[in-house]
């Protein structure tokens, strides 16, 4: 079951294949019981049939920062060189989904986080250091997975006109005020607002043809604030699954 969980399918979003920004959407453990729990009830038009052979924990990661870090990727158009900012569960599917589409992938991670860049470099990052530093060169596509709006002006100096800066959370803190020229040029930036059932479907082809592979730590569902605790520490490298 992934985020999204119903839509209405009467709103114009819905009637122009754009059940992702629909007026009255709901979301998986948000807006709809599920997420931290063991057990829910979906509307069946919404489930994402999978392969019962799966490993439940490995495919966890997909159903969410799997689905919307897809979203985010494919907003990056046809961008050779793609910058993650962030690099938790969503970049380290995305990093492996861009290097076999033949992308170049450079990850910036917290500032001095040196298990992070060595984790991203082992699925193929070109380059990886810190979100303090500018990569190595000019990037045609920045993707803001940390939810930090000061990554934006950032991201924004790392890309090269033309580029594109999207931004791949739910939530940012507050974007600084930054001068025109880091947006003159025709740089762009955008949001990802949630997914379709078309980028499930998609992105379930995708996966194993892209042989990604997910790094998880679980915990029980009691210790979900603890999971919540490690991400936010930035001690956690990959994603964290509940398990009853």
């Amino acid at each position: 079951m992934p985020w999204l969980g119903h839509t209405c399918g009467h709103c114009t979003y819905c009637k122009t294949d754009r059940e992702n920004l629909c007026d009255a959407p709901g979301f998986t453990g948000c807006t709809r019981d599920g997420g931290f729990a063991s057990h829910l009830v979906a509307e069946a038009a919404f489930i994402i049939p999978l392969d019962p052979s799966l490993d439940p924990v490995a495919t966890a990661p997909l159903l969410c920062a799997g689905l919307i870090g897809w979203r985010t990727l494919q907003m990056a158009g046809d961008a050779l060189s793609i910058g993650l900012y962030g690099f938790g569960a969503a970049a380290h599917i995305v990093a492996q989904v861009g290097r076999w589409q033949g992308r170049r992938v450079f990850a910036l991670t917290r500032p001095g986080d040196r298990e992070a860049q060595e984790f991203a470099r082992s699925l193929g990052a070109v380059w990886a250091g810190g979100s303090d530093e500018a990569p190595p060169e000019r990037l045609d596509a920045a993707l803001v997975f940390a939810p930090d709006g000061s990554l934006v002006p950032a991201a924004l100096r790392a890309v090269r006109n033309d580029g594109w800066v999207v931004c791949g959370g739910i939530h940012m803190s507050d974007i600084p005020a930054f001068p025109y020229d880091l947006l003159w040029g025709e740089r762009s930036v955008r949001s990802v607002a949630n997914l379709t059932r078309e980028d499930a479907r998609t992105f379930f082809e995708t996966a194993p043809q892209a042989g990604i592979v997910t790094r998880t730590r679980t915990y029980r569902l009691a210790q979900a604030n603890e999971a919540i605790g490690a991400h936010r520490s930035g001690i956690l490298h990959g994603a964290a699954v509940l398990v009853p």
